[in-house]
């Protein structure tokens, strides 16, 4: 018996597959990757030698309001690592500079503050000015013009005015933009909403090139790197991390430049070969990731690019907040037909795109491909009003995908593993 260790939630569960049917793990090398430095050094040398910029003590003199762009709750970036590098770095050119950390919720829900001290620690929490940007409030939002592909470009009005704005974030594949990180730090991350869903339009999403790892050529990206420049962002700082979620490799500098040298190094090992089979296992890296099934799509997408057509994909996502996005579960619940789903989602424009379209798109188009049972603490019902099969047992989950699969004349299938569906890149 083949066991294997899957991340669930803040644990692990074991998926018990018998030898013979055993297909192989889409494992990231990243897994292998031991840095020669520690997580503070690693962020230390970046700061300390920019790509394309000056050093950020340098661009910070004579700065007075300084914006640092930090992720959400949603992403497991270290920022008890990184924020009080980027502070000392600002303080260190302009020891009176008037910081604000600027939380880039995108669409997501507001950080709470227990949330917020679990991603900063006590000490900045109570003493730096933290602000959740609220992609509906048109009183801190500020119209730039257009994008390229012809959106409107409305960001949160704090991080264009300032005159230093920097943002911390970190890199990891991404199932649509190409890559987490950089330029996505204005555009999804401090956007207005209008903005935001114009980018993900059904058009754009559909395109070949809005898929993990591809940049070029992705309507997405590019518009996303527009928005960047248009901003201002002057400085960044991104790590690659670990399945621990700590430092493995850091760059800043440039939006674009460090991003690239990030997203390079990243490639290196995260690519991996499909390993085709009738029964795919994937996970979203547990916390933070799998928090909610909104999420866990991303995972689903790792699965979706090796299982075969009519095949089953076995989803483990914790999912202790439930469904995390009303819209997305409401089309779901309120269309059976996933074909109708789909076929209404191409048919919408881009300026009248709905929030979550993308993701439910997405999620159409790998039911499309395969059944997903989904392992979860989620309700039965809520699992079922979106397309899936509950389980709360990888044993469970499993005699059912034998049990479809049999009804399609399939025995003892070959079970193919992703132990974490968001950190590789499968070709």
């Amino acid at each position: 018996m083949k066991s294997i260790q899957l991340p669930y939630g803040k644990g692990m569960i074991t998926a018990e597959i018998p030898e013979e049917r055993y297909n192989g793990s889409l494992v990231s090398k990243m897994t292998e990757y031991v840095p020669e430095k520690g997580q503070t050094e690693l962020v230390r040398d970046a700061l300390e030698h920019p790509i394309g910029t000056p050093k950020l003590s340098e661009m910070a003199i004579g700065k007075k309001n300084v914006v640092i762009i930090s992720s959400d709750h949603t992403r497991p970036v270290p920022s008890k690592v990184i924020m009080p590098l980027l502070l000392a770095e600002v303080r260190k050119g302009n020891p009176d500079a008037d910081i604000t950390i600027l939380i880039s919720t995108g669409l997501h829900r507001e950080t709470t503050k227990e949330e917020l001290v679990g991603k900063f620690g006590e000490d900045i929490v109570k003493n730096e000015k933290i602000v959740v940007h609220d992609c509906d409030d048109e009183s801190n939002l500020v119209d730039l013009g257009k994008l390229p592909s012809g959106g409107e470009l409305i960001i949160n009005k704090m991080a264009y005015e300032a005159d230093l704005l920097v943002a911390e974030g970190f890199i990891e594949p991404h199932f649509f933009a190409g890559f987490s990180g950089g330029r996505k730090s204005i555009l999804p991350g401090v956007a207005s909403r209008v903005t935001v869903c114009y980018n993900h339009n059904a058009e754009f999403i559909d395109s070949p090139y809005a898929r993990t790892g591809v940049i070029e050529g992705n309507p997405i990206h590019e518009d996303m790197l527009y928005a960047a420049r248009a901003a201002h962002l002057a400085f960044i700082c991104n790590v690659v991390v670990s399945a621990a979620h700590e430092v493995l490799f850091a760059v800043a500098g440039d939006c674009d430049r460090a991003h690239v040298a990030g997203r390079n190094f990243l490639l290196q090992y995260c690519q991996v070969d499909k390993i085709p089979a009738d029964i795919v296992i994937s996970t979203n890296g547990g916390y933070p990731l799998d928090q909610n099934i909104y999420q866990a799509v991303k995972g689903m997408t790792a699965a979706e690019a090796t299982v075969n057509e009519g095949g089953v994909i076995i989803m483990v996502a914790k999912s202790s907040d439930g469904h995390g996005a009303p819209v997305f579960y409401e089309t779901f619940k309120n269309e059976a037909d996933d074909q109708k789903l789909m076929d209404q989602f191409r048919a919408t424009p881009k300026e009248k795109t709905i929030p979550d379209q993308w993701q439910s798109q997405i999620f159409v188009r790998l039911l499309q491909r395969a059944t997903v049972i989904y392992i979860s603490d989620a309700e039965d019902e809520m699992v079922k009003n979106l397309h899936m099969v509950p389980a709360h047992s990888m044993e469970e989950a499993i005699a059912k995908a034998d049990e479809i699969l049999a009804a399609k004349g399939k025995k003892d299938s070959k079970i193919t593993v992703i132990p974490d569906g968001v950190s590789v890149i499968v070709l």
